[in-house]
C-alpha cells in the first residue's frame, strides 16, 4: 500500500473515532501534474496542466473518484532532473499524492519515477518517449504516448521512401529525450543502409548555432534531422535558412508547440518543416465534446493537452477500480482497457501502449501544422 494511502487511512480512522462516526471521513484524492511549468519549456507544461485540470474538473463534476474529489497539485520540474527529484519527493512526502500525471522530459521522468515506485505512487506520463522510461521494469510507470524507437522508425522510413535522401545530418541536444530520439532515427537510417554525413550535439539554452550550420552546409546535407525541443529547433532552422541552406528539416514531437514559430523568429522559417507526432489527438470521436468545450473557452487543445487529459483518465480509472490503491491500480492497468478522449488504451506488461500511432506532420508559413497523407 502506498505511503499516501496509509496516511489517509490513519487520518480517516482518527477523525471517525473522534467524531464517533460509523464511517470513515472523506478526503481529497491528490494527483500531481508534473512538468516544466516555468522556464524555456513552459509551453509544454501549460499543455499538461490544461489537459489534466479540465479532466479533473469533468471527473469531479461527475462525482469524482468513488465519491471523493480530485485535488490537483502543480509540480514544476523545469525539465531539470534534480528539480524533478525535488518535486517528486514533495509530492510524496508533503502532498500525499497517490498519482502523478507527468513528467514531460524523459530526463526528468526517469529519476522521479524511481521515487514514485518506492512510495507506491502511480505515474502516467503523457509525453516522455525515451524507451528507458518503461524498459527499466518499474511496476508503477505508464505512458499514453509512444516510444522514440517507434518514432525513429517512422522518421527513418519517411526520409528513405518519401524523400529519397541519402545525405542526412543528425543533430541532437545532448539530453535524454533529444539524443535518444536522434539515435533511434540514426539506427533506422543505418538499417536502411544510409550512414549519416554528420552527427553532432548542441547545448540546450544556446541560441547561436551558426558554426554548426556552417558544418551542416559543408557536408551538403539534403536532410537535417534534429532530436530536441522547439526552443533550440527554432533558432537552428532559422539560421539554416539565413545561411542559404535548403535542407529539409525534420524533428520529433518535441516541437509540437505553437511557440515553435515564435522562437524561430517568423512562421516563414518553419515553412515545410516535418515532424513525427501521434495521429491528430483532436480527431478521436470519443474526445469531440471535450475538444469542443476547449475551443468554446478560447483554447485550442494543441500538442499534449489531450494526452494529459487521457493520462488523468487512466490514473482515475485505475484508482476507481481498486479502492484508491495505486499499487493495485498499476497491476489492474496491465490487464484492463481504459476508455479515454483518445480512444481505448491498452497497456503491455512494461506500461507501454500496445498500439502506437506515429505519423508525419508538416508546418506551413502561417505557423500551423497538418498531418501529411
Amino acid at each position: 500500500m502506498s505511503n499516501a494511502i496509509v496516511k489517509k487511512s490513519l487520518l480517516s480512522i482518527a477523525i471517525a473515532g473522534a467524531m464517533g462516526a460509523s464511517v470513515l471521513a472523506q478526503a481529497d484524492v491528490v494527483i500531481g501534474v508534473a512538468g516544466p511549468h516555468t522556464g524555456a519549456y513552459a509551453a509544454f507544461g501549460e499543455q499538461l496542466w490544461r489537459g489534466a485540470e479540465q479532466a479533473a474538473k469533468d471527473i469531479n463534476a461527475a462525482g469524482g473518484i468513488n465519491g471523493e474529489m480530485i485535488k490537483l497539485v502543480k509540480a514544476d520540474d523545469a525539465c531539470e532532473p534534480k528539480q524533478a527529484v525535488a518535486v517528486a519527493n514533495r509530492l510524496v512526502d508533503s502532498d500525499d499524492a497517490v498519482g502523478v500525471v507527468g513528467h514531460f522530459c524523459s530526463s526528468s521522468t526517469m529519476p522521479a519515477s524511481d521515487i514514485y515506485e518506492e512510495a507506491g505512487v502511480l505515474m502516467v506520463t503523457p509525453a516522455s518517449t525515451n524507451p528507458r522510461v518503461t524498459d527499466r521494469g518499474l511496476s508503477n510507470v505508464f505512458r499514453v504516448c509512444g516510444r522514440d524507437d517507434q518514432q525513429g522508425d517512422v522518421a527513418g522510413a519517411y526520409i528513405i521512401s518519401e524523400l529519397n535522401a541519402k545525405r542526412v545530418a543528425i543533430i541532437h541536444d545532448k539530453d535524454t529525450y533529444g539524443k535518444g530520439l536522434a539515435d533511434a532515427t540514426k539506427s533506422a537510417l543505418n538499417n536502411y543502409g544510409v550512414t549519416e554525413v554528420l552527427y553532432e550535439g548542441l547545448t540546450r539554452g544556446e541560441k547561436d548555432f551558426n558554426a554548426l550550420v556552417t558544418k551542416i552546409r559543408s557536408v551538403d546535407a539534403e536532410v537535417v534531422y534534429f532530436g530536441g525541443l522547439h526552443s533550440e529547433a527554432g533558432p537552428l532552422v532559422r539560421q539554416l535558412r539565413e545561411q542559404g541552406s535548403k535542407a529539409i528539416f525534420i524533428s520529433g514531437d518535441g516541437i509540437v508547440s505553437n511557440e515553435f514559430a515564435a522562437v524561430a523568429g517568423s512562421p516563414e522559417y518553419i515553412d515545410g518543416v516535418l515532424m513525427t507526432f501521434g495521429a491528430n489527438p483532436k480527431s478521436y470521436p470519443a474526445g469531440k465534446a471535450v475538444v469542443d468545450n476547449f475551443i468554446k473557452s478560447g483554447y485550442d487543445p494543441e500538442g499534449y493537452t489531450l494526452y494529459s487529459y487521457a493520462a488523468m483518465q487512466v490514473v482515475v480509472e485505475a484508482l476507481k477500480n481498486n479502492d484508491l490503491d495505486p499499487i493495485k491500480g498499476a497491476d489492474w492497468l496491465k490487464t484492463n482497457s481504459v476508455s479515454t478522449v483518445m480512444g481505448v488504451k491498452d497497456f503491455d506488461s512494461k506500461g507501454d501502449l500496445k498500439v502506437s500511432d506515429y505519423v508525419m506532420y508538416k508546418w506551413d508559413n502561417q505557423g500551423n501544422y497538418v498531418q501529411v497523407n
